[in-house]
C-alpha cells in the first residue's frame, strides 16, 4: 500500500487540477455567453430607439413646419447609428468607439430636435408627440441600464 501512496497522491492532485481547469473553462464560457447576451440587449435597446425615432420624425413632419436642418441631422444620425451593428465577436476598442460615436451623434441630434420642438406649442399638444416624449425618456433609461449590465458582464469576463 505504501508503494502506491505516491501514485495515489499524484492522481489525486491531477484530478483536482483537472476539476479546477474544467471549472475555469466553464466559468469563462459562461462569462463570454453573458457578454454576448448583454451586448445583444444593448443593441436591441439602440434599435428600439432608432425605430421609435422614425415614428417621431413622422409625427414632427406632419405636425410642425420647423428647421429642415435639424430634421435632416436627426435622419442622417439615425441612419448612421443604425448602420453600425457589432456582433460580440467584433467588440474591439476601435469598433466600440465608432459605435459609441455614432450613438452619441444620434443622441445629440435627438436632443437638438427636442429643443427645437419645445418652440412649437402646437406640436407639444399632439398626443402622439407627448406619448413619444414619455417613451423617449424610458428608452434612454433602458439603454443606460443595458449598457451598465454589459459593462458589468465585461468586467466579470475580464477578471477571469
Amino acid at each position: 500500500m505504501r508503494k502506491y501512496l505516491g501514485l495515489i497522491i499524484a492522481v489525486g492532485f491531477i484530478g483536482i487540477v483537472a476539476m479546477w481547469l474544467m471549472s475555469f473553462y466553464n466559468g469563462t464560457v459562461s462569462a463570454n455567453e453573458s457578454v454576448e447576451k448583454t451586448w445583444g440587449d444593448v443593441l436591441v435597446r439602440y434599435q428600439e430607439r432608432a425605430d421609435k425615432t422614425k415614428n417621431l420624425l413622422e409625427i414632427v413632419k406632419g405636425a410642425a413646419d420647423f428647421e429642415q436642418e435639424t430634421l435632416t441631422e436627426v435622419i442622417e444620425a439615425r441612419s448612421k447609428a443604425s448602420s453600425i451593428n457589432l456582433t460580440a465577436d467584433q467588440l474591439t476598442p476601435e469598433n466600440l468607439k465608432a459605435f459609441e460615436d455614432a450613438q452619441a451623434q444620434f443622441t445629440g441630434a435627438l436632443s437638438r430636435l427636442m429643443v427645437t420642438v419645445e418652440r412649437y406649442p402646437d406640436l407639444k399638444a399632439v398626443a402622439a408627440f407627448r406619448d413619444f416624449q414619455a417613451q423617449y425618456e424610458g428608452m434612454e433609461n433602458r439603454i443606460s441600464v443595458e449598457r451598465r449590465k454589459f459593462n458589468d458582464a465585461v468586467r466579470v469576463y475580464n477578471l477571469l
